[in-house]
């Protein structure tokens, strides 16, 4: 697919909305992709890499065996996600402690509208349909009650966090960072990356090696698991297309538990770092909430995440229309 300068930076800024979308638990990357118009193109150019791309870069020459895998799309949506990951993750951190109520507000809205654009691109709707929605509701409603485990801080762990967080990475609806915050890892993770990011602004060589380890581990579980279930996934929309984009539904539904702005907390840690963490929490109305609701702030930026999604819908559609027109 022939691409221009500017359609590649398009795609970094989708990888970027990408990769603030994971560091959120409860917010899925693979929703933006799907709601971007990325989603298919994503799944099939992973599902095309091969050890074949060694013997076309030897046969056919680097541009070749770049223009066959389609690399210039993924490394500008991969760029876009490693600088959001690594410019957001301290300010969302930020956001999520001194703002929370707007800020799940904010994604509370994004996943409602990313909810309504997914669903209608059901056409055909029968007995088996809402059945797999009713599934995808009632296992992500009990990813977000499930009470996390206690992680081990070693680099296996770190590997298969990996694995088992990329495949909810790139589902919609199923947010890769709850998933690591149910498995324990989200913590040590996210504090790999703080340390790492932190060793280079402070150029600490120790603290560089340390979390460099760490993070990298991570990133080859997240490869390896992205390359197996894309072929899955890839096969589900071929052949099942209809059936996969129920459960995607129900599964964007069943996670609004998680983001609902407004928690009773349960249960709480204190982490490494000596600070609280809350573990459990139970979704209460605003009138219930000790504290101020922010009911009027939470609904106007609800609304700004529920447009921005269209906003994103509207700019595919745009882009796919001039595709067909050239």
């Amino acid at each position: 697919m022939a691409r221009n300068l500017l359609s590649y930076f398009l795609i970094i800024l989708k990888g970027m909305a990408m990769g603030a979308a994971d560091v959120v638990p409860g917010v899925s990357g693979g929703t933006i992709a799907f709601v971007s118009g990325i989603y298919e193109e994503l799944l099939t150019t992973i599902d095309n890499l091969d050890l074949g791309i060694f013997t076309i870069w030897k046969k056919k020459g680097f541009t070749s065996m770049w223009a066959h895998y389609n690399l210039g799309f993924l490394s500008s949506l991969f760029l876009g996600i490693f600088i959001s990951v690594l410019s957001l993750a301290k300010l969302i951190s930020y956001v999520l402690e001194v703002y929370p109520i707007i800020t799940w507000s904010f994604f509370f809205g994004l996943v409602v509208a990313s909810i309504l654009y997914i669903g209608k691109q059901i056409k055909i709707w029968n007995i088996g349909i809402v059945v797999m929605l009713v599934i995808g509701v009632v296992v992500a409603y009990y990813i977000t009650i499930a009470a996390p485990v206690e992680a081990p801080d070693a680099i296996y762990f770190y590997f298969l966090s990996g694995c088992i967080a990329i495949i909810a990475m790139i589902l919609p609806g199923i947010s890769g960072s709850f998933i690591l915050v149910i498995l324990g890892s989200y913590a040590i993770v996210l504090g790999a990356l703080n340390d790492f990011i932190n060793g280079i602004l402070e150029w600490n060589w120790e603290n560089i090696k340390a979390s460099f380890v760490k993070v990298a581990v991570f990133i080859l579980g997240c490869l390896i698991g992205l390359k197996v279930f894309s072929k899955a996934l890839k096969w589900m929309f071929s052949h099942k297309k209809e059936l996969t984009l129920a459960i995607l539904t129900g599964f964007m539904i069943g996670s609004l538990n998680k983001i609902w702005p407004w928690k009773k907390v349960l249960n709480t840690r204190i982490d490494r770092h000596g600070e609280e963490q809350i573990v459990q929490a139970d979704s209460i109305f605003p009138s219930s909430y000790e504290g101020d609701p922010q009911v009027m702030m939470a609904l106007v930026f609800a609304v700004i995440g529920f447009a921005l999604i269209f906003l994103l819908e509207y700019f595919a559609s745009r882009k796919t229309i001039d595709a067909t027109e050239n």
